[in-house]
């Protein structure tokens, strides 16, 4: 998400950034620069014109002009004024299920917005990250089958769902699945209501009187951010209808412009509250104004991935693998363990793209052809080798690897690639056996240190990514970063 709008005003920024002061045509120059960039990521004007004005108000003048380092002053002031637009500087907004049992949550949007997918997501993190007890009911009688969908997700993620009664209306459901709640101890009641192709005043009047039976504390509009401007104008029609309390924006890895995130907290004076950012259950961020925005300008979001790495690694395997790496031992079952580990966090798009100064190095990226697919060969490769060939990776001959690429269906090139960065993922586990930090391996849990994130911020690539293919400092001292397609 904000891939372009990133993209554009990194290039604004480095610009200014070249220059030891900046005057008044610089700062109006670079605006209009600003705003253009809004205006393509598909920002609403209105919600444009405040922006660049409260942006002008702060950048032109004295405290500017004469600043020591005046372009990064204005950096900063175009962040505040993100943050302020996506919902300010405090913490991410939380559930209010805080009141006496069963707290009700709400589902509304139109037709194909992820209603369900989303009120699922929700369940999830509920229960994962709360410890709540959660209950899903589907209120939608007239999508075919959108009661088996709400059910099949209940039961793969281990949440309880409504039983369904054929022809009972959604008033009914809503009050059966009140009283169910109640009985059965539940913390949380989710409800997903039905939705339409388009806002109508028949499904308005049903979600209201659903509103009226359940007294949801929370009432959520789901939608889709692909959707850009009318997003924002069904953001503010449910709102004259519905009491809503927040924005779930799904879809949000594909939108590359997100200019509906922008637009609809703006309009509508609701914080968005999540961003579905995968088709996995777990796909679901609770949304920061502050490392949006962060984001937007290419600053990365360290804190994201460091939380993402916590929810996705088994503390226990990271265990082992940290002693096994202390006494200089790293065979092919630990660099799968790794590479699965990666796409579990996001996959290389994901990751890179919460590193600061990563923008900067899109197009080196882009030219290596580092992606998920590589990652995924690679897994291949190491599953194409035998339990002794894992192991003691010595083995591994010219005839070996001939075989070893025959199974995996790919060429021996690439069977040589991965033995190399085997080699140099090894030869680090070495040197931690030696009490040496490798470039990047700062700290437990191997996280970037201050003079990786800075060579990162730098718009360098760091030693050994256009060599080795390898980047080392990612969450538990992964490189993770496979080689190039290229033949060198």
């Amino acid at each position: 998400m904000f891939e372009a709008l990133t993209e554009r005003l990194t290039g604004v920024f480095d610009r200014l950034s070249g220059r030891g002061a900046l005057s008044d045509a610089d700062v109006e120059a670079a605006l209009r620069e600003v705003r253009v960039a809004l205006l393509e990521a598909d920002v609403a004007l209105p919600v444009v014109k405040d922006f660049i004005a409260k942006v002008k108000t702060e950048a032109v003048g004295e405290a500017v002009v004469k600043a020591v380092k005046p372009s990064q002053q204005v950096i900063k002031i175009v962040h505040d004024a993100l943050v302020d637009m996506l919902g300010g500087s405090g913490p991410p907004e939380q559930l209010r299920i805080q009141g006496e049992p069963p707290n009700v949550i709400m589902m509304a949007g139109l037709q194909g917005s992820g209603k369900t997918t989303t009120s699922a997501k929700i369940a999830l993190r509920l229960t994962k990250t709360d410890k709540k007890r959660v209950l899903m009911a589907s209120l939608d009688t007239r999508r075919p089958a959108a009661m088996e969908q709400l059910s099949t997700l209940g039961k793969s993620i281990g949440v309880d769902v409504l039983p369904i009664v054929a022809g009972q209306p959604p008033a009914e459901i809503a009050k059966r699945a009140l009283s169910a709640a109640r009985l059965s101890g539940h913390d949380v009641l989710i409800l997903d209501t039905a939705g339409r192709t388009s806002i109508d005043e028949e499904m308005m009047a049903e979600a209201a009187a659903i509103a009226a039976i359940a007294k949801p504390g929370e009432v959520l509009l789901v939608a889709d951010s692909l959707t850009g401007q009318d997003a924002v104008e069904t953001a503010r029609r449910f709102h004259e209808r519905l009491p809503l309390t927040g924005l779930a924006l799904t879809r949000a890895d594909g939108d590359g412009r997100g200019g509906a995130a922008l637009s609809m907290r703006a309009v509508t004076g609701l914080p968005i509250k999540f961003l579905g950012v995968s088709e996995r259950p777990d796909g679901l961020e609770l949304f920061d104004a502050r490392r949006v925005a962060g984001r937007i300008l290419g600053q990365g979001d360290i804190v994201g991935l460091v939380e993402k790495a916590t929810e996705q690694v088994d503390r226990d395997e990271a265990e082992k693998l940290a002693k096994k790496m202390a006494k200089g031992r790293f065979d092919f079952d630990d660099m799968e363990k790794q590479l699965q580990q990666l796409i579990q966090i996001g996959g290389l798009k994901g990751v890179m793209g919460m590193l600061p100064g990563v923008q900067k190095l899109k197009g080196q990226i882009s030219d290596a052809q580092l992606d998920d697919s590589q990652v995924r060969r690679q897994i291949g490769i190491i599953r194409s080798m035998t339990k002794a060939e894992r192991t003691k990776p010595d083995l591994i001959n010219g005839r070996r690897r001939a075989r070893i690429a025959r199974g995996a269906g790919v060429e021996v090139v690439e069977v040589n690639r991965l033995l190399k960065l085997h080699r140099n993922m090894g030869d680090m586990a070495k040197a931690m056996g030696k009490g040496k930090m490798p470039f990047g391996m700062g700290g437990r849990g191997g996280m970037p240190s201050p003079e990786a994130l800075k060579q990162l911020g730098s718009g360098r690539l760091p030693p050994g990514i256009n060599q080795a293919g390898a980047l080392p400092g990612l969450p538990n001292g992964l490189p993770g970063l496979p080689g190039s397609n290229k033949k060198s």
